[in-house]
């Protein structure tokens, strides 16, 4: 380098750290232009290159001679572009900064270079400027490198460049190096450095440019107020903003502009449209900006006939052409959120030009309005235009929807869109498509995509911890939430509601309290929402005392909502009672009114109980407020009188329904079906209005089965084929049902082994079936191959097991399930399994053995248990032991006539027409009756 400086040659420019080997100094002969990427700019001959590499340095030298000609390049550049060819390379450029392009951008560079244009200040930074338009920015930070003297302009161009490229913490740093070095700026400057700031919402920052612009008496620049009005909007500080906007002596539509727009972002839109209302008054009025401003607070404060009026002056002032977009777009939204969404199509059709905000607006009112065939059409059509292409704000608003409806093809095909496209990096698209996996049951895929997801955010971890515990995976969500909790100190309401589902049986109760104390500790003690969710766990989990507690510590501030919750809990949980007397209670409260959702809950509580004084009550309260109109309701009060065995009441709320639904007719169905009314149970099915779904099939196949006719079953067979319904499990399970009813295993076996899918349903009626028809070897294997394949026993598999035993004679293989139901298996006893077992310790002849298992029992026995032997006794003749049942009977059911007509039986069977007289014509003077028997064939059967 000294040697190099001793003769006259000086550094043109400097780099201090190059990732090349060590070499010696190189030395050229002739003048060169150094072409690596490093130095596609250099805007000068480069006569040697000397490298050091103590520290790597690099370091490009010139001679005498070539400083001489920099010293006369101003005059010459200048006269240079006076000429014809200076005109058609600024024409060039021109042409390049209306469509850049990368290669345009290089060709138009070189060319500038080869001329030497490049040395002319506006050139350099309209090249810039050109580069950073077509995002490769690292050319306009290499370029802004090389220009020696930099203006002010210069310096605006490259924090231009930073700002359109999203880098907006370099546009920062560029103004503070132009402060310290002392460079001179303007107001042009500030007002990129202030958007710079409100994209980065840094209000610290901002607040020193501020002043800053005060103090250089800028401010009375309107254009740099409109800035500071929307910085400090866009930092939440309304207040602030609209301060700025009152001291702008001139303020022009802009100003106005970016005031209505800070009050809209920061959900006051009623003061939008009191600005809005002055912007009227202006020579010029309101333009395009705050027409869809307006438009849109109309839209957030539901005055859709605002809205309207709008859009009337809008049409006046003539902004309804394709050069005002936003205004189309915002009367998209606003008819959309109106429910007039024929309104908001009309718009989009009139449209000549749509961006892709018209069409995630047209999609998201298709799917606001429920219209999903739509929205996936327009979607469609979207995609052939070819032009635009969905964004990640079409897929986050369709993948809810395929979410709400299941639609796992469509959501794998916007996967793979995603995957194509390379959204990826989209943290919120990757919580979509979780949640939407989840929803679909598709646990795997959801598991993996967060396992594979770069970066989490919290609402990754409580769609995930929630997901878990919707899906049954109360075990991994709660060793999940553990694992958050180590490497996460923050935690959102979300996450405690998320992870409370997991507690949902008595063995979670500690885990469930474990929460509860963490909810405590984080401050939302008073959160009523939170307080519900609790009081639900408790109830799941078998501990109504603290459910009912954390109630009457609430009991000012509970709502509907609250009591609600209990009630549901207690419902859904077998608590009929309490849910009962928790009513009782909310009826009590004068500030409370029960809702539809608690009547639709409390209703059920009645029919489990056959509680018919009470059913009626509370359907007269229907009747006397609007939820009586209630389809919800209505479809309760169906089931209920369907469980009290009152079918004309159920068929009459069923004739008042003017708005039936699927459930509706479902529940109708059921009903008959339950109460042995099963052809006209497929005579309603005949009559359905609506296309069925799969409890529908359910439904109508048990009504089938009770008939025992197997053309019926076959024709529903065939159309479950042709819908595809006949893969869903519980499906599957009532066909097996269905066919083992009507004498056909075979097929009942060939429909369970083509199963894709198998339940615990599908497996609790193979067992059935084969039970049924005396193969009790067979049941048992079935069983244990339940077992293997990994699925829990429930409380049905264990009866229908127990029955298998009976009926083919088992006993001690019975007698050894039903002792090892709960250490093995973990199903509690339950009445019908000792119902089960006095059954088949009855069928085998052991009648005091059950006289003696029933009386060991721990809790007192159901009737029911008394009637199976009851049976036993009347089956074998055993006099002595049937009194002494009936007389038990007698004083638990006086009115079950069944009982009677047993006993009666036994003595006519060992000749005691005496006694047998004597106790008939007891059932005579009570008046008890027993429904007539029937027998019936199907003619044409097969």
């Amino acid at each position: 380098m000294k040697k190099l400086s001793n003769y006259g040659y000086k550094p043109l420019f400097f780099f201090p750290s190059l990732p090349n080997k060590i070499s010696q100094p190189l030395q050229f002969s002739s003048p060169i232009r150094y072409r690596k990427p490093l130095f596609t700019h250099t805007l000068f001959p480069i006569d040697h290159f000397f490298i050091t590499y103590g520290k790597v340095q690099l370091c490009a030298y010139t001679s005498p001679a070539t400083h001489q000609l920099l010293d006369k390049m101003p005059q010459r550049r200048i006269q240079d572009f006076k000429n014809g060819k200076g005109h058609e390379i600024f024409e060039l450029v021109n042409m390049v900064k209306e469509k850049p392009d990368i290669l345009s951008v290089s060709q138009v560079h070189g060319l500038k270079l080869k001329v030497g244009m490049l040395a002319y200040l506006p050139t350099v930074t309209t090249l810039l400027i050109i580069y950073s338009k077509t995002k490769n920015f690292s050319s306009s930070l290499t370029l802004f490198a090389e220009i020696i003297n930099k203006d002010v302009v210069t310096w605006n161009a490259i924090m231009t460049a930073c700002v359109k490229n999203n880098f907006f913490g370099f546009a920062v740093k560029f103004f503070a190096e132009m402060v310290n070095e002392g460079k001179q700026f303007d107001s042009a400057t500030l007002v990129i450095v202030i958007s710079a700031l409100s994209k980065m919402r840094d209000l610290r920052k901002g607040l020193v440019v501020h002043c800053l612009s005060m103090k250089m008496g800028m401010l009375s620049e309107s254009i740099l107020g409109n800035a500071l009005i929307d910085f400090y909007a866009k930092c939440s500080n309304l207040s602030s903003s609209e301060c700025v906007f009152l001291e702008i002596e001139c303020k022009d539509v802009v100003s106005w502009n970016s005031v209505i727009s800070g009050c809209l972002y920061n959900g006051h839109p009623e003061k939008s449209l009191l600005y809005f209302k002055h912007v009227g008054n202006l020579e010029k009025g309101a333009d395009s900006v705050s027409l869809s401003c307006a438009i849109a607070a109309s839209a957030c404060l539901d005055e859709f006939g605002c809205g309207q009026a709008i859009h009337g002056w809008g049409i006046k002032l003539g902004y309804e052409d394709r050069c005002h977009l936003s205004v189309e777009n915002s009367l998209i939204s606003l008819y959309s959120q109106s429910g007039d969404i024929a309104a908001g199509e009309y718009v989009f059709n009139r449209m000549e030009y749509r961006d892709i905000v018209t069409w995630n607006s047209m999609i998201s009112g298709f799917i606001l309005n429920g219209n999903v065939s739509d929205a996936f059409d327009y979607l469609h059509e979207m995609q052939y235009t070819r032009t635009i292409e969905p964004d990640a704000v079409t897929l986050i608003s369709i993948i809810p929807l395929v979410a709400e409806f299941l639609l796992l093809r469509e959501g794998k095909a916007i996967h793979a869109f995603t995957i194509r496209r390379e959204m990826g990096a989209e943290l919120s698209m990757m919580n979509a498509l979780m949640d939407m996996y989840f929803n679909c049951e598709r646990v795997k895929d959801a598991e993996q995509l967060f396992l594979n997801m770069p970066k989490k955010d919290l609402v990754s971890w409580n769609i995930i911890l929630s997901g878990y515990s919707q899906n049954d995976q109360c075990r991994e969500a709660q060793s999940l939430l553990k694992k958050f909790h180590t490497g996460n100190s923050e935690c959102s309401l979300s996450t405690l509601l998320g992870i409370l589902p997991a507690c949902d049986s008595p063995n979670s109760i500690q885990f469930g309290k474990l929460i509860h104390s963490w909810e405590v500790k984080l401050g939302f003690v008073n959160n009523i929402i939170l307080v519900n969710s609790l009081m639900y766990m408790y109830i799941r989990c078998g501990d109504l005392v603290s459910s009912f507690k954390l109630l009457e510590e609430i009991a000012y501030t509970a709502d509907v909502d609250s009591w609600s919750t209990v009630i549901s809990g207690c419902t859904q949980n077998g608590h009929f009672w309490e849910a009962l007397n928790a009513f009782k209670l909310m009826r009590l409260k004068s500030n409370i009114i029960h809702d539809t959702i608690t009547l639709v809950n409390i209703i059920p509580a009645c029919g489990n109980l056959e509680l018919t004084c009470e059913g009626k009550s509370i359907h007269a309260l229907t009747l006397k407020t609007s939820a009586g109109q209630d389809i919800r309701v209505q479809n309760a009060l169906i089931t209920m009188y369907g469980k009290l065995s009152d079918v004309e009441s159920a068929r009459s709320v069923f004739k008042l329904c003017f708005h039936r639904n699927l459930c509706s007719w479902n529940c109708m169905i059921s009903t008959l079906a339950q109460n042995k009314n099963s052809k006209e149970a497929i005579e309603f099915f005949r009559l359905l209005e609506i296309e069925p779904d799969e409890i529908t099939m359910a439904t109508i196949l048990s009504a089938c089965r009770q008939l025992g006719i197997i053309r019926h079953g076959k024709q529903i067979h065939a159309h479950l084929i042709r819908s595809g319904f006949h893969k869903n499990a519980f499906v599957s399970a009532a066909l097996v049902d269905m066919y083992s009813s009507c004498g056909r295993l075979d097929i009942a076996r060939q429909v369970f082994q083509s199963s894709a899918e198998r339940s615990i349903a599908a497996w609790n009626s193979m067992i059935s079936a084969y039970g049924f028809h005396s193969n009790g070897e067979k049941a048992i294997g079935i069983f244990h191959e339940m077992i293997d394949s990994g699925l829990t026993p429930s409380k049905v598999t264990f009866i229908n097991l127990l029955t298998a035993c009976s009926h083919t004679g088992l006993v001690d293989q019975g007698f050894w399930y039903y002792n090892h139901m709960l250490d093995e298996y973990g199903v509690q006893c339950s009445t019908e399994h000792h119902v089960c077992v006095v059954d088949m310790l009855g069928r085998s002849g052991r009648l005091h053995e059950a006289y003696n298992f029933i009386n060991e029992l721990p809790s007192p026995p159901d009737p029911g248990i008394w009637g199976a032997l009851l049976s036993a006794c009347n089956y074998h003749g055993d006099v002595q032991l049937g009194k002494e049942v009936a007389s038990i009977l007698f004083s638990l059911e006086p009115e079950n006539v069944g009982y009677h007509l047993a006993l009666s039986n036994i003595y006519v069977a060992t000749g005691s027409w005496k006694e047998a007289g004597e106790l008939r014509d007891i059932v005579h003077i009570k008046g008890l009756k027993k429904s007539a028997a029937y027998s019936f064939i199907d003619v044409g059967s097969t």
